[in-house]
């Protein structure tokens, strides 16, 4: 009896999750030529502040590459201000 078990950030619609299960199942029958009833498929998904790499949380890493995507403001003068 296969038994895939996915770990994912969160973020995914009911869809995509329900399609990646169906993949997966399909993937192991084909692969392996389990009976499709006896393979098993967990999803597990992950708050963003709940993952880490390198002590940094896949949460901080998205609030640092926001912060580096946003445009500065420019006053009349030039100037770069924070908003």
């Amino acid at each position: 009896m296969p038994f895939i078990d996915v770990t994912l950030g969160t973020g995914r619609t009911p869809e995509e999750v329900r399609s990646l299960i169906h993949e997966l199942t399909h993937a192991a029958h084909r692969a392996v030529g389990a009976p499709l009833s006896s393979i098993r498929v967990v999803i597990r998904e992950v708050e963003p502040a709940h993952w880490a790499a390198g002590d940094v949380t896949t949460e901080e890493r998205n609030a640092g590459a926001a912060q580096r995507d946003r445009k500065p403001d420019l006053g009349s003068d030039g100037e770069t201000y924070d908003r």
